[in-house]
């Protein structure tokens, strides 16, 4: 009987120094290295994580080019996931690398891979796969027509190099752009210039809410208080969607530091000290706010309820009274004369704008052939048709030259405004396209690195703090700005190497939670032996009745 109770102590052991080391993290991956061929005849089934937010004709395009490939090379399967948005890809890649469950490819942004990358090999770097004469970039032994390195915008390629080497393909490019009601801003006395200002925005919106309220009387005799400017309930005249975007942008044309390549950070200065101030001024002026307060800036324009409402020029099919995709009712609509204009300058002489958009990155596994298989699709998805396809669907620009320069892709352009049963020329998306496409040489991109997306959102925050204190009640002043700094700093961990969550980190649990994980496993176990022992021990009793001279034993 001792001896069963000693087996039974050995397997809690056991399963307990299991649970504790698969605790530990992640299994490590082996450095890729590149097969001298690619076996087509051998099956792969790989998974492709995307974004699509209910658009249903880049779902369309999504699923034709996974049926394309797969009629292409029958031997790969193409698991297509999708996801509602960039920041839950993130998420789910950061849970899925400790568990070594990554999918094959994704669609997401470089920050974002940067931030992927700082573990074991995780993401594979394209160098040698680009350059692969048979299954490289317009490689020899490709089955469809690979587009060339060269046929690829240099500047969108750089993007995805992490300190020189390449870990991402770029898949569609954006910028911003202004998104403007001509008839109110011409209403309040001002004529829209050729290139938008900081100071000529924030002047008009102060404008517009110096106006104040007036008293409308309707045909039942019922009074209302209106805005003078719009003369509606509601009345933003100032409404930018991504802050982090709006501090990095003005710190970049002011030529003011935002980070380095090393991580340095450098945007805790005078010039975005600056602009707080100033939005500060406006915000308390109720003539400016954000996305994260007041909800998509396209709802208040389509409404009549902005001047200025600035958004990517990938959302460009959300604004407009007549926009193809519309988040409010109907009934809330408002007619207007809208106008599309790159972002507000400080030196509109020298205009400066992000570049912004997803890209493509290839997770390691042990499989090298499943690798190979993987950037063959991720390589299928820069040919012509799903380059030209995706991109008209919303303001987005193709990334390669070929597709830009196609008789296909000047055709759709050409077309701005031509009647179609789904707006498919609506002229706020190709003239959104046109200021990336005329603006390329004046685009920029901020550092990546691993942390490089806490650096980003902290730019953000700031602006985000100084709107909410102000709504608040609270003063911002020099005491206000002193606390804010070192607040942004502990939220994003920025004092910290890397200033991100490093999946290094994640691989490993606390201490608490893998010390409660193994109790609960040792709990189990002792269960289970409560549960066997009487069992065994009527078995043992059993076959103890049954030799010969049992008593005297």
């Amino acid at each position: 009987m001792k001896r069963i109770v000693c087996i039974l102590l050995v397997l809690v052991l056991l399963f307990t120094t299991l649970a504790l080391s698969s605790c530990h993290g992640k299994e490590r991956l082996p450095e890729f290295v590149l097969p001298e061929e690619f076996d087509d005849e051998a099956s792969y089934s790989i998974t492709f994580w995307a974004k699509n937010d209910n658009n249903k004709y880049q779902q369309q395009i999504y699923k034709k080019a996974v049926a394309d490939f797969e009629a292409l090379y029958p031997n790969i399967d193409v698991n297509l996931r999708l996801f509602a948005d960039y920041g839950l890809i993130y998420r789910d890649v950061i849970t899925n690398i400790q568990t070594s469950t990554t999918p094959n490819i994704c669609i997401t942004y470089p920050d974002h891979i940067a931030t992927y990358n700082t573990g074991d090999n995780i993401i594979v770097s394209l160098d040698e796969l680009m350059a692969n004469q048979s299954f490289g970039l317009g490689g020899t032994d490709l089955k469809f027509d690979g587009v060339e390195k060269d046929e690829i915008v240099t500047a969108f390629l750089d993007e995805g190099k992490i300190d020189g080497t390449q870990y991402a393909l770029p898949f569609m490019r954006s910028t911003e752009a202004v998104y403007i009601n001509v008839d109110l801003l011409e209403s309040l006395g001002y004529e829209l210039p050729d290139q938008l200002t900081w100071d000529f925005m924030f002047e008009v919106s102060a404008a517009a809410m110096a106006l104040g309220k007036t008293t409308v009387t309707d045909s039942d005799g019922k009074e209302t208080e209106v805005y003078a400017a719009n003369g509606q309930s509601v009345l933003i005249p100032f409404i930018y969607k991504s802050t982090d975007n709006m501090m990095i942008q003005y710190l970049k044309q002011a030529g003011a530091g935002y980070s380095t390549a090393e991580g340095d950070i450098l945007m805790f200065n005078e010039t975005a000290e600056g602009l707080l101030y100033t939005v500060a001024e406006s915000v308390e002026a109720g003539a400016f706010s954000t996305f994260k307060i007041s909800s998509y800036p396209g709802n208040y324009l389509n409404a009549g309820q902005c001047i200025f409402a600035v958004d990517s020029t990938a959302g460009a099919t959300w604004m407009g009274h007549d926009a193809p995709n519309i988040d409010i009712p109907e009934d809330q609509l408002y007619e207007f004369e809208m106008a599309v204009k790159p972002i507000p300058q400080l030196d509109p002489e020298n205009p400066q704008m992000i570049s912004q958009g997803p890209s493509i990155c290839i997770f390691n596994k042990r499989d090298t052939g499943e690798v190979v298989a993987s950037w063959l699709f991720a390589q299928f998805l820069l040919t012509n048709d799903v380059q030209i396809e995706y991109s008209t669907t919303e303001g987005y620009v193709p990334v390669t030259t070929r597709a830009q320069q196609s008789g296909e892709y000047l055709d759709y352009l050409s077309r701005r405004g031509e009647e179609h049963p789904d707006n498919f020329y609506q002229p706020a998306k190709i003239d959104a396209a046109m200021i990336l496409l005329n603006n390329l040489d004046n685009t920029f991109v901020t550092p990546v690195f691993n942390g490089s997306t806490s650096v980003r959102n902290a730019a953000g925050q700031l602006i985000e703090n100084v709107a909410k204190a102000v709504r608040r009640g609270k003063t911002v002043d020099a005491e206000f700005m002193e606390a804010l700094y070192p607040e942004v700093t502990a939220l994003y961990r920025l004092d910290q190497l890397g200033g991100a969550v490093d999946p290094e980190e994640l691989s490993e649990l606390p201490r608490e939670s893998a010390i409660l994980i193994s109790a609960f496993v040792v709990i189990w176990l002792m269960l289970g032996a409560v549960w066997l022992f009487p069992i065994i021990k009527n078995k043992v009793s059993e076959n103890n009745s049954k030799l010969p001279n049992n008593k005297s034993r």
